[in-house]
């Protein structure tokens, strides 16, 4: 087989991830609301796609550089520009047909030309009062120049004519307020009826006003959408701090080369090439044909109408039976790690972990990493507090992680201000290990208690992504932490870890030998099997590895929720793979390694990926978990992922992303059966 069928490029595969999203939208047993919210999501993933995987290929062709590992780039544009005209037409038909179902509900979307006589007067009213003075219309001439346009806002191309005289129109554009004012606008409605208007269209239905001191009796108004090269350049001047490069790169970045322009493909081919002109666009591979309204990504937030049934029954997130209310969380932990998995289990016992720690007379410091952490923080306020308390607060913040630069500078800057030690990492390596280590002192002597987690300090997405993290007050894993720590604080100054996988030092090598073990003991005719549970598996020497252990005859299983360039099921190369990816109401986050090493289980939980990224440039932490029950708790987790057959999807060289569907065979949900599993183990306790 050719090397180039041995992989999957990667932005074809993520491709594929994010039509998973859709089948989510399409499916007539997903509750009605949340299909339209997974439009959304679709919509939110792939600009971030733009913004970041299709502008660096575009550097690539500007650069004149050329990679046997992700192919030609502008190949591999082109192959995206197919597959992405292919989902807009499909995100269209299945956007229409959940329109249709809606009003089924009696929920409908109404544009501007559909109202009746109250709707439009409400309507009026609406864009005299909140949106007429929040406009700044801006007259579009012959003259050379344009007005720059914003990444990711929408605006209204608006064409102008006079009845009968064909030589009087103009151009001009308005920014829609979307960020200032609601996308959806409840409207005035009888009955059972429910009407929304979208703003876009609000502001269509005062055109005529906008425009009313100039000679122009008719208008249109199509939708357009710019999407600019996320990438940012930190500059070498010496003479400003890392902050400060941050936030004007930041600043920078909003000014992006242009990687996509989205367009209502109802608009006039005249006022498309006359746009184009203006922003400098000679070339059409960047151009994207979409429907009426853009920025779908807002349909994440369409409100759910006092309508219970067309949104996921809510679950409320359970207690963990070891953790006790108003007994210290450091006196369960002591006692016996400790594992959380959320939103099925409450993310509070992490928030008190550092709110008992900030106020409690026996803790001298608390140590965190810190990537992307929710808006209004809790975990914020409780290092400030532990500082207000006198506590030692040492923060290692991510400054560049993408799209969180700015927040993260903020809480930096808030916590910096509070006398906290703050760390911005490690030059050249990002920092995406979540760890948390509390320093206690106990009968005269330093107590170390580490919370290690696959997801971020942010109770937040914690509702929505589902985690793990693991509380021990283990001796030498603590020890071990501490000395990422001490790395961290002291880069100069490297050291080995004996029960840690530590990127990007350790990790790759300890994952080999791990593999390589299982490859041996196939040999030898002993049983070997390894699963994994990732967001993404790219890196191809990780691959190649995995195919030798296939070829050997270790039974491998994949739960891959994201990109996979591995192929699996394929004679003589992987045959012993099996890949699946689950998409459903929460986002799969869990990294979840497992070897059974000859009866021995291992299984480790991390904070990584399988790329090139992780394992090699960045800061990753990977620990090993060692209590027994635990361990039979994440088999059990596993057990219940592997034999979903409700939500799985089969990975393949096709990428046709089938549903897992065994005949004969009840139907089995992992989220919802694990919560319920978890539900049943509290009323056992």
């Amino acid at each position: 087989m050719k090397k180039k069928e041995r992989f999957i490029n990667r932005e074809l595969s993520w491709l594929s991830f994010n039509a998973r999203v859709l089948q989510e939208a399409d499916d007539p047993d997903v509750p009605l609301l949340e299909r339209l919210r997974f439009l959304g999501i679709f919509s939110n993933n792939l600009d971030e796609f733009y913004r970041v995987r299709v502008a660096t290929h575009q550097r690539m062709i500007a650069a004149g550089i050329k990679s046997k590992k992700i192919g030609h780039p502008k190949k591999v544009l082109q192959q995206i520009q197919k597959r992405v005209v292919r989902l807009r037409e499909r995100f269209d038909k299945v956007f229409s047909q959940v329109l249709r179902e809606l009003q089924k509900e009696n929920i409908y979307i109404l544009n501007e030309k559909e109202l009746d006589e109250k709707q439009t007067l409400a309507v009026l009213r609406y864009f005299q009062e909140k949106v007429r003075p929040r406009l700044v219309p801006i007259m579009l001439s012959s003259q050379p120049g344009f007005p720059y346009l914003k990444n990711q806002v929408i605006y209204l191309a608006v064409h102008m004519w006079r009845s009968g005289k064909s030589e009087k129109e103009g151009y001009a554009l308005i920014e829609v307020p979307s960020g200032l004012l609601p996308r959806f606008i409840p409207l005035p409605s009888g009955g059972l009826k429910k009407c929304i208007i979208m703003l876009d269209d609000v502001i269509r239905i005062g055109l005529g006003d906008i425009f009313a001191i100039l000679e122009y009796d008719r208008f249109a108004a199509y939708t357009i959408k710019m999407t600019r090269d996320a990438e940012f350049d930190i500059s070498e001047d010496i003479t400003k701090s890392f902050y400060e490069k941050i936030a004007k790169s930041i600043k920078q970045r909003e000014k992006g080369a242009i990687v996509r322009f989205v367009y209502d493909r109802e608009m006039p081919e005249a006022l498309l090439e006359f746009i184009m002109k203006r922003i400098k666009m000679t070339s059409r591979e960047n151009l994207i044909s979409g429907g009426r309204y853009h920025n779908a990504r807002d349909f994440i937030g369409f409100p759910d109408m006092g309508l219970k049934h067309l949104t996921y029954t809510p679950v409320e997130a359970l207690p963990h039976p070891a953790i006790k209310p108003r007994k210290s969380i450091f006196d369960s932990i002591r006692q016996k790690d400790i594992l959380l998995c959320y939103p099925y289990q409450s993310y509070s016992p992490v928030i008190d972990f550092l709110r008992e720690a900030a106020i409690d007379p026996k803790v001298k410091s608390i140590k965190i990493t810190l990537y992307r952490v929710a808006k209004n923080s809790s975990v914020i306020n409780a290092l400030i507090n532990a500082r207000r308390n006198g506590k030692d607060v040492t923060a290692v913040f991510e400054l560049q992680a993408r799209f969180d630069e700015e927040a993260n500078i903020h809480w930096a800057s808030e916590l910096a201000n509070e006398g906290a030690h703050i760390l911005d990492g490690v030059p050249g390596l990002k920092v995406h290990a979540k760890l948390c280590q509390v320093t206690r002192v106990e009968n005269e002597k330093e107590k170390l208690y580490s919370y290690i987690s696959t997801g971020n300090f942010n109770e937040a997405t914690a509702g929505i992504y589902s985690d793990h993290g693991l509380f021990t007050a283990h001796r030498q894993i603590n020890n071990e932490v501490s000395k990422v720590f001490s790395f961290l604080e002291n880069n100069y100054k490297t050291t080995t870890y004996k029960h840690l996988l530590v990127s990007p030092f350790f990790m790759r090598n300890r994952l080999k030998k791990l593999i390589k073990n299982e490859i041996k003991n196939a040999q030898a005719g002993e049983r070997a099997e390894i699963i994994l549970k990732l967001n993404n598996l790219v890196d191809t020497g990780m691959i190649n590895l995995l195919y030798s252990a296939s070829q050997a005859g270790v039974s491998i299983k994949l739960l891959i929720r994201g990109i996979c360039s591995l192929i699996p099921g394929v004679e003589g190369m992987s045959e012993n793979i099996e890949a699946f990816a689950i998409v459903d109401k929460y986002l799969e986050h869990s990294r979840i390694l497992y070897f059974y090493a000859g009866g021995q289980n291992l299984m480790f939980l991390s904070s990584a990926d399988w790329m090139i990224r992780n394992l090699d440039n960045r800061i990753e932490v990977a620990t090993p978990v060692y209590d027994p029950d635990i361990k039979d708790e994440l088999r059990t987790y596993l057990s219940f992922q592997l034999r979903d057959n409700q939500k799985t999807r089969l990975l393949n060289d096709q990428e046709a992303n089938y549903y897992k569907q065994e005949q004969r065979e009840k139907a089995h949900r992992a989220q919802v059966e694990y919560y319920n599993y978890l539900a049943t183990q509290m009323k056992d306790e």
